[in-house]
């Protein structure tokens, strides 16, 4: 009995969680890029499982997790459905890694910026009254790392990301709050795509500088204005980088 618990205390930890995320993300990076189309009706488990070299275990896990995702849904006697485009969780991170180029072509970007342009010119003028003055530190924090980082894409862009989800905190509105890590990762694939679409980012950091002096200075009305101007900046940016993609 000693030596089967020693045997298990030294036995290797299992893999299956690490096999499972790989399997998911196949069959979801199949389903984004239309291997498997909406409306369509997936391979029978035993088929998953010869051509991802998984357990039915495995295929199960992964199915319960893209059901989770709004990618498929079981029909009882039918199998598992592909969801509809319009059904999926399009802020989900990994379906959001998933699409790749397509976030492009689903016109998923602009659909991004017409929900910022709802909420950030509001957060903006709730936050030059309600702010704190470490939000506003944090705020000007974020300016200073973004011009730290011009030329580095990646380091841009988390900077960029960490302005704007602290912008929606300052606004101290519980629903604008809420939506700062509920759209985190949408927000930084939006930012990311506006960033890399220019070569010099000195005007879209001006104009964030300007909106955290208006929030030093209580102006609520010409904050609402400078992220107004940011959002036209991101348009403008977006507009010229899906023209080179070809994206409609």
């Amino acid at each position: 009995m000693a030596d089967k618990a020693t045997r298990q205390a030294h036995r290797p930890l299992s893999r299956r969680p690490r096999v499972r995320h790989n399997v998911t993300a196949a069959i979801g990076g199949d389903i984004c890029s239309g291997r498997f189309a909406p409306g369509a009706v997936l391979p029978r488990e035993s088929d998953l499982c010869a051509a991802y070299g998984v357990s039915r275990t495995v295929i199960r896990e992964s199915l319960k997790v893209l059901e989770t995702k709004g990618l498929v849904r079981g029909r009882p006697r039918v199998g598992t459905l592909v969801c509809d485009r319009s059904e999926w969780n399009v802020l989900d991170a990994q379906i959001l890694e998933w699409m790749g180029p397509d976030v492009l072509s689903a016109d998923l970007l602009g659909s991004i910026l017409e929900a910022r342009r709802t909420v950030e010119p509001a957060a903006a003028f709730l936050a030059a009254a309600r702010a704190t003055a470490q939000e506003i530190a944090d705020l000007e924090r974020a300016c200073d790392d973004m011009g730290d980082a011009e030329g580095d894409l990646e380091a841009f862009t988390a900077a960029d990301t960490r302005f704007h989800e602290t912008l929606l905190k300052a606004s101290h509105n519980q629903v604008f709050h809420q939506l700062s890590s509920i759209i985190h990762a949408a927000l930084s694939y939006a930012l990311h795509a506006s960033n890399q679409a220019v070569d010099k980012r000195d005007e879209a950091l001006g104009v964030h500088r300007d909106l955290v002096d208006a929030l030093r200075l209580r102006d609520g009305a010409r904050a609402e204005a400078c992220s107004r101007r940011i959002l036209d900046l991101a348009a403008r940016d977006l507009s010229g980088l899906m023209g080179r993609t070809g994206a409609p």
